[in-house]
This record gives C-alpha cells, structure tokens and sequence, in this order.
C-alpha cells in the first residue's frame, strides 16, 4: 500500500507543477508496487524503485528536453548575433564594457580591447552579455 500511496502522491505533485519533476519517481513507485506482489523484501523493492527511476529518467528526460524545449526559453534576440554595434564604454580585455545595438544598451566582453566609438560584431550571447570582437 505504501508503493501506491507513493504513485498517487508523485502524481499529484507532478500535476501541481509546470516541468517534469516526480513523473520518474511515480514510475519506478509503479515498478516496486507491482514487485511488491511478488516478494514482501522491502531491499529488494527499493532497489526495483531506484533502478527503474533512474533508468526512465536517463532514457526520457533527453527525448523530452529536445521534443518539448524544456528549459529553453526562446527570444528574438538572437537577431542581433553577427549584427554590428558602437561599443559606447571601453570593453577591456575580458573586463566588461558597453555596446549599443538596435538602439539598446548591451553589456559586453572580449577577449581584448576595444576602444569606444569602435565598430563591433556581436559573435554570441551569453546571460545578458554579448560576447563581442572588433570589426576591422
């Protein structure tokens, strides 16, 4: 009966919550609730719980993530990656400085660098810091 009250409640709570957190943990409780049938050895119905919980989790989870997109939070600011921006405060050699693109205000770092007024490329963004180079 344990088992089952553990699948309920892993249930219910994955219905409470917006990602996938305890859908695993409701599985692998399905898994010992039915080796429960077979041996009253709680060991051995612990193991049965761990190992299908993990191995669901390791087998789903990746699938899930790519399919679904969780985690990833889509914006259009990815737009802005290989557009040109005026750095508007010195960007020191790994040492943040400013640039302005779109007529938005970025900060931004480099691996050298680059004087204001100076033309950039923004390579990538990472965070809220554009990762940027010199334009030459």
């Amino acid at each position: 009966m344990v088992w089952f009250a553990l699948i309920f409640l892993f249930l219910i709570a994955e219905a409470m919550t917006l990602n996938l957190v305890t859908i695993w943990f409701a599985f692998g409780s399905l898994c010992a609730f039915i080796c429960s049938y077979f041996t009253e050895n709680i060991v051995i119905q612990l193991i049965v719980f761990t190992v299908f919980t993990v191995i669901s989790l390791l087998l789903t989870k990746p699938l899930l993530e790519k399919y679904l997109k969780i985690g990833k939070e889509k914006t259009n600011y990815d737009r802005i990656i290989g557009k040109i921006g005026i750095v508007t405060k010195d960007i020191k050699k790994h040492d943040s400085g400013r640039v302005k693109i779109d007529g938005k205000d970025w900060m931004a770092i480099s691996d050298r660098t680059i004087k204001k007024d100076s033309e950039v490329e923004i390579m990538k963004i990472e965070g809220v810091k554009l990762i940027v180079k010199e334009r030459k």
